[in-house]
């Protein structure tokens, strides 16, 4: 089988797309490919295997920019002293013959950061040196002419590409993010037993703004009278203005901080419906999450995940200054052993061996 080098800095990290890449690995073992992990930092692999070889190049800086040069540059001097034939990348670098897109495009999300935030920020995008690292990166990453196959995790993130870069677009493969769908299993046959009174509504994420907290809460606000609560998964150095705009829209009694959460099963068993209000997400992993937990699932179009949802498992809000009436709606949709299963059921597809084996395999022709 062909030898494959992966790329995929600061593996010492915990993240979902540490987690991911560690699997892609084992993936490419298992189809008895040589496999070599480019990384920084200090590593251990969470898996043994005669065919793993780990690759931990020394980046010492602490300057964000100047660790994303660095480390494209030492992975590029490397792959001059040991090609191989697949150069399989999960992060932005100046070449690879695959790479998977699982960040989107940056520049996409400061176009959309900059409609929202004004000149001045789109200023300051336009001199901040890490936002040009990472631009300059991305658009040798794309348009390389070795570039064979690059994977998106959603048809947005496709379009995206396509609309900033010069790439054929037959090169691009839209595998969406599974989901551990079996193993969630045993965690959705022992959901919340108990009807709750209170309808309840669930957010996830990290970075309130940028997920779309603010929208919610100004959404739920004239819901106010409504029998709901709103669980709030995360965390953010500005909580404390989360709180107090809650306050003022009248809905401290509904809305409880649940600050970080090392897990969210139990929050995904309580919980009638998922709201994903992101301003920018290539694909949030919570909305499989959710679906196998059989959750009804609302989600912006900002996010990728949107692509999953159907009429049966949710719905995908129009206008994220204003999205009260998708909330009213949701409210007709409490969780039952019955719809549980059928939102459970429509993800089923989507089990994470199924896309992992998909990518590796398109990645080995």
């Amino acid at each position: 089988m062909k030898s494959v080098t992966l790329i995929k800095s600061d593996l010492f990290h915990q993240g979902g797309l540490e987690k991911y890449t560690w699997q892609i690995a084992r993936d490419f073992c298992a189809l008895n490919s040589p496999t070599t992990v480019l990384t920084s930092g200090t590593v251990t692999a969470p898996f043994e295997h005669p065919l793993l070889n780990i690759v931990s190049l020394p980046i010492e800086h602490s300057l964000s920019v100047v660790k994303v040069l660095h480390f494209d540059k030492a992975c590029h001097e490397y792959l001059q002293r040991h090609p191989t034939p697949i150069v399989f990348s999960l992060d932005r670098n100046r070449f690879s013959t695959h790479l998977r897109a699982g960040n989107g495009v940056h520049a996409a999300y400061l176009k959309r950061r900059g409609m929202q935030e004004g000149l001045a920020k789109r200023f300051s995008f336009a001199i901040n040196p890490l936002h040009r690292a990472i631009l300059i990166l991305e658009k040798q990453g794309f348009e390389h002419p070795g570039l064979r196959t690059c994977f998106t995790n959603s048809h947005m993130v496709k379009q995206e590409i396509l609309s900033f870069y010069d790439i054929d677009p037959n090169k691009i493969e839209v595998i969406h993010n599974g989901v551990e769908w079996h193993a969630m299993q045993q965690a959705f046959d022992n959901g919340e037993k108990e009807r709750q009174d209170a309808f309840q509504f669930l957010f996830i994420g990290h970075n309130f703004q940028r997920k779309g907290l603010e929208q919610l809460l100004k959404s739920l606000g004239p819901m106010s009278n409504e029998n709901f609560h709103l669980n709030v998964v995360g965390k953010d150095k500005d909580t404390a203005y989360f709180q107090s705009l809650a306050a003022r829209l009248n809905l401290s009694d509904k809305v409880i901080f649940q600050g970080q959460q090392q897990d969210p099963i139990p929050f995904y068993q309580r919980a009638d419906c998922l709201v994903i209000p992101s301003l920018y997400d290539p694909f949030a992993n919570v909305t499989v999450e959710a679906l196998a937990m059989g959750i009804f699932t609302l989600s912006s179009k900002n996010n990728g995940g949107h692509e999953v949802l159907t009429e049966q498992n949710g719905l995908v809000i129009e206008d994220l200054n204003n999205f009260t009436q998708e909330l009213k709606i949701a409210l007709n949709h409490r969780k039952t052993p019955a719809s549980a299963q059928k939102v459970r059921d429509s993800v089923k597809h989507l089990d994470f061996s199924t896309q992992l084996r998909r990518l590796t395999q398109l990645s080995m022709k």
